[in-house]
């Protein structure tokens, strides 16, 4: 792929995303795993349904099974026993009743299924008010009919998924085999949590972050000891790390300090492909290749990095691994702030959603610096602003909620 990393200005998200997920293709293995292992991971084969769902009319709730042409001459009718799920199929002798149970297969001769509660118990016969033909009856295959399309190849697998798979009796499918990712820390600063702080440090947030954050999405994923600025030694665990993963993820040492190594150390191994992206927070994103293996370095502080892997890095991730549907929907809601001052990139900010008056709005937290982490934890999605856009109280913005990228 050619650089853009000289282009002047800044890169557009939508180039970004573009670019990344060109450096990111790859021919995707894939590998059976058992059903109880493949929650969260991506369907590598379209799968077609192996029988109908419901296998047979079955009752929708409890209660009583008949013909509802024998109600044309009476409202009463004997009871002839009792239909449950698992039981042997069974015959409605005519002009009877069967009770029936929810789950249960409509006993042939029956065409309706009368809740217990619109009926009278009575020792031996139910006595029953207005009926429709044909109610309360699961129909066989209404749900799924044998051979047809049940999931298509590169389906991300949920719960509800899993339990789809289980009802047509598979125990074993066929998943894209997840990406290795090598996760790097970098600064001289950086102190592991559980260790005691010296002088200037901090904890490492940026590894606990990323990690959670790649294994939810299900990858495979290393954590790295943290890199101090010293370039020898970031030549020689990228090198090493290359060898090791299908791609690395950095945080930190993208910027323009003397003490920032790793684009440096990227230019001398491999390729930089690109730098510098018009949004914030995260402008210092930058992505390239380590020998053949890629590379994307997030900024170091927390929120940027959080932001730019969910908006950038994320849809080229899910891509290479398979996932076919990877960008979310925007929802449109109504600002309850404003901000005057229109910005030169697209902001993504911490927010949440709130009912006033009646209405669905959204609310900004009053910190928005990359820096922070606790503006995050109190916001359930992302306001976006348009670049070269000011905001007031009432306009329509697009919002990411985070259960949409998570």
């Amino acid at each position: 792929m050619s650089s853009v990393c000289e282009q002047p200005g800044l890169n557009s998200i939508e180039q970004a995303i573009a670019a990344l997920t060109e450096l990111l293709q790859r021919p995707v293995e894939s590998h059976s795993v058992a059903l109880t292992e493949a929650s969260g991971l991506v369907l590598a084969e379209d799968l077609h349904a192996r029988l109908d769902v419901p296998r047979w009319d079955n009752s929708a709730m409890d209660g009583y099974a008949l013909n509802s042409a024998d109600l044309a001459r009476t409202s009463r009718l004997p009871l002839a026993g009792c239909q449950a799920a698992g039981d042997t199929l069974q015959t409605l002798p005519p002009g009877h009743c069967l009770q029936i149970f929810t789950g249960a297969p409509v006993p042939t001769g029956a065409d309706t299924v009368v809740p217990q509660e619109n009926c009278l118990r009575q020792a031996d016969a139910v006595e029953f008010g207005q009926v429709e033909a044909g109610q309360n009856i699961r129909r066989q295959g209404e749900e799924t009919r044998s051979g047809a399309l049940l999931l298509a190849s590169g389906t991300r697998l949920r719960a509800q998924e899993i339990g789809l798979l289980a009802s047509q009796g598979f125990a074993r499918v066929p998943v894209c085999r997840p990406l290795r990712i090598g996760i790097i820390s970098s600064g001289n600063e950086l102190c592991a949590p559980g260790s005691e702080l010296q002088g200037s440090q901090i904890y490492d947030t940026n590894r606990y972050l990323l990690a959670s954050l790649l294994q939810g999405w299900g990858f495979s994923v290393t954590q790295y000891p943290h890199l101090r600025d010293n370039l020898d030694d970031t030549l020689q665990l990228f090198d090493r790390a290359s060898q090791e993963q299908d791609l690395l993820i950095s945080s930190g040492g993208v910027s323009v300090g003397e003490a920032d190594h790793l684009k440096t150390a990227v230019q001398q191994l491999g390729q930089l492909n690109l730098w510098r992206v018009a949004i914030q927070p995260g402008k210092p994103l930058a992505f390239g290749s380590i020998g053949s293996t890629p590379w994307i370095g997030l900024p170091g502080n927390p929120a940027a990095s959080l932001v730019t892997a969910l908006i950038i890095a994320r849809p080229a991730l899910l891509a290479a691994q398979g996932q076919t549907v990877t960008t979310p929907q925007l929802l449109r809601v109504q600002a309850s702030f404003s901000r005057s001052k229109p910005r030169l990139r697209t902001q993504y900010l911490q927010a949440r959603l709130e009912i006033e008056q009646g209405r669905l709005q959204v609310q900004l937290h009053p910190q928005q610096s990359s820096a922070m982490l606790a503006n995050c934890s109190w916001a359930d999605g992302l306001v976006v602003i348009p670049a070269q856009h000011s905001v007031q109280p009432g306009d329509i913005l697009g919002y990411i909620p985070y259960s949409a990228l998570l």
